[in-house]
């Protein structure tokens, strides 16, 4: 990506129809959500103290840990929880990693959750806007859902450029619409503006005790988009998401929120929908139209980043092999996941069915994403102890504080688990369960096939003995998962079928715990023996090696052959039931993403007309 201040600022509105959407649709619901409480919550003393909490939660949350610190910890161009933890791991880490680990597989599941549920409440939330003036029409709301809800999940095999390059001019007119309707209600209403001073939120908050922790819990709505923005960083980089939301979206967010609540201090009975009946009569049907469109951006902000996610949880083998489509070749970041896109749309979608209306959804919403935000803080708080410099010792102090803030959320947001909050927190812990059990399986998998191990000295003196295998002609390609030694392909070929073709290329593909390795580190190649050549290719978790392309990187360093001459050989495994450190249902679903996971062969791209698979069955 270039410096220059112009591509920057194409970035930042590309970043708009990306990045921002999620939290820049939040003033549908989160302030309607907090004023649904209790009808006292339109008295003009509670509308100031549940505004200040919104503002200083949108400046603490998102302008503070987010945007200036947390968006600092990239792991070389990329956010998310798993590559903070790959960042973490990569650090000084003398003990935890295991606990580092699993944090950042939580957060990762507990983010999948948000995922589906993001689109269902932003869309509905937007549709609802048709029955403000026609309440007749409440019928057609969950219809119309599922109809935009299935055009998006739809369009997102068109990649996040497009859409990004699509969506970005029409969230720029969704913050400008949102800044003008907010300007307005508060030229109306100036004594609004009380609600910056943060006295009203801790008034708040020691006058109403218990009471205002359910307010809290609403409040936390307008921050959700947090973790979506550090999860989309890898999309268009730090400067641009910077750039975008402190010209544009901090503040069209802020004049929105204080305009809802000067109409609500100038007509209390307009706390049913203070977002909607900003807008003149005349207006409402347009804004509608522009809500609906927003949500869809707003989803897309959320889904962008469960793609990025999982893209680097498959490159770690935290979860089985899945294609994984690069949309652009321009931006390493900018991937398509088929089958995460279907099963977020198929999870959104039974959530618009069994929930109906976004009131009721929301009190599933937030749950998941507070505890995933309170684990990005704990990581960064880590990342920061490694480098103690008197600057990030302040930080530290700093997200400490924060971190009792994401207690609080935690705390507030389990409240509403009887509500539909253990939805999220079934998911999570399900997602959590089903990728512990595929590392743990696989862990174990590695170890039999460590014990099968054999080495060059060993086929050295085959082909010294008596009766060596037949050397054939042509080339032959065998993918190693070790960089030492044979792989199991290769040693049954040899022992079975005594045949070594002339030419032997061992291929390694090494995923390393950053985002992308540079060209100098990327290729190793060494000589085993005579006519057998070991290559090492280096690759970050953000990238997708294929195999042709291995090859030919192999070429422009020197190693002379001809790809289409050549036959592929490649290991597979299938599982069945013995002893082992799993539980009789764990091993039941490991055995179940094994028979699903991608071929290896088909993951990195190995042609089918030249392929050669050796079966091993392993027992776990």
């Amino acid at each position: 990506m270039t410096d220059s201040p112009q591509s920057q600022r194409q970035l930042a509105l590309l970043a708009l129809g990306v990045v921002f959407g999620d939290i820049g649709t939040s003033p549908l619901y989160a302030f309607r959500a907090a004023l649904a409480i209790s009808p006292a919550m339109a008295q003009p003393e509670n509308v100031l103290g549940a505004l200040s909490l919104v503002v200083w939660a949108l400046i603490i949350v998102v302008c503070i840990k987010y945007v200036a610190v947390v968006l600092t910890a990239d792991n070389r161009g990329e956010g998310g929880v798993l590559a903070l933890a790959t960042l973490v791991l990569g650090g000084r880490v003398a003990r935890g990693r295991v606990l580092i680990g699993s944090m950042g597989l939580l957060g990762a599941a507990l983010f999948f959750a948000d995922g589906a549920i993001t689109p269902a409440i932003s869309v509905l939330s937007a549709v609802e806007g048709l029955t403000v003036s026609q309440p007749s029409l409440d019928w057609l709301v969950v219809p119309l859902t599922l109809v935009v809800l299935l055009f998006l999940f739809r369009f997102q095999a068109q990649g996040t450029a497009r859409i990004g390059g699509l969506f970005g001019p029409a969230m720029l007119v969704w913050f400008l619409a949102l800044a003008l309707l907010g300007l307005g209600a508060i030229a109306r209403q100036p004594a609004v503006l009380q609600a910056l001073y943060p006295a009203h939120a801790v008034g708040f908050v020691l006058h109403h005790g218990e009471f205002s922790l359910a307010v809290i819990s609403a409040i936390f709505l307008a921050v959700t988009g947090g973790e979506a923005l550090f999860a989309d960083l890898g999309h268009f980089g730090r400067r641009p998401i910077r750039l975008a939301w402190y010209t544009l979206v901090l503040p069209s967010l802020l004049l929105n929120y204080l305009g809802q609540g000067a109409l609500v201090l100038a007509d209390p009975t307009k706390a049913v929908n203070p977002f909607f009946l900003l807008a003149p009569s005349w207006g409402l049907p347009v804004l509608v139209l522009l809500a609906t469109a927003a949500t869809v951006i707003a989803s897309q902000a959320v889904i962008s980043g469960v793609f990025s996610v999982v893209h680097q949880a498959v490159r770690l083998s935290y979860v089985p092999r899945l294609e994984v489509r690069h949309s652009s070749a321009q931006a390493y970041g900018q991937v398509y996941v088929p089958a995460a896109n279907t099963m977020l749309g198929i999870a959104t979608i039974v959530l618009v069915l069994g929930f109906g209306s976004s009131e009721s959804l929301a009190g599933a919403y937030g749950v998941a994403i507070a505890i995933a935000m309170a684990i990005d803080t704990i990581l960064i708080l880590m990342w920061l102890a490694q480098r103690q410099t008197r600057a990030n010792q302040a930080l530290m102090l700093l997200m400490a504080l924060i971190f009792l803030l994401d207690l609080a959320f935690c705390f507030c947001n389990l409240l509403k688990v009887p509500e539909g909050g253990w939805v999220p927190i079934a998911v999570g812990a399900a997602l959590f369960v089903t990728m512990n059990t595929w590392t743990r399986g696989r862990v174990i998998v590695a170890g039999y096939i460590a014990r099968e191990h054999r080495t060059v000295y060993q086929l050295q003196q085959l082909l010294a003995s008596a009766n060596p295998p037949l050397r054939v002609p042509g080339t032959a390609v065998y993918l190693a998962s070790n960089r030492e030694g044979l792989p199991r392909a290769l040693w049954h070929n040899v022992r079975y079928n005594n045949v070594l073709h002339e030419r032997v290329l061992l291929v390694t593909i090494e995923t390393e715990e950053v985002p992308r390795v540079g060209r100098d580190r990327r290729m190793e190649i060494t000589e085993v023996l005579p006519g057998m050549t070991r290559i090492v290719a280096r690759y970050g978790f953000m990238e997708s090696p294929q195999i042709n392309q291995v090859l030919y990187d192999a070429d422009k360093e020197g190693l002379r052959f001809d790809p289409a001459q050549a036959t592929f050989f490649v290991g597979t495994e299938s599982v069945f039931y013995g002893r082992s450190t799993l539980r009789a249902w764990e091993k039941r679903l490991f055995a179940f993403l094994m028979r699903n996971s991608r071929r290896a062969a088909s993951f990195y791209g190995v042609p089918d007309t030249r392929l050669v698979e050796f079966g091993t069955r392993l027992r776990v």
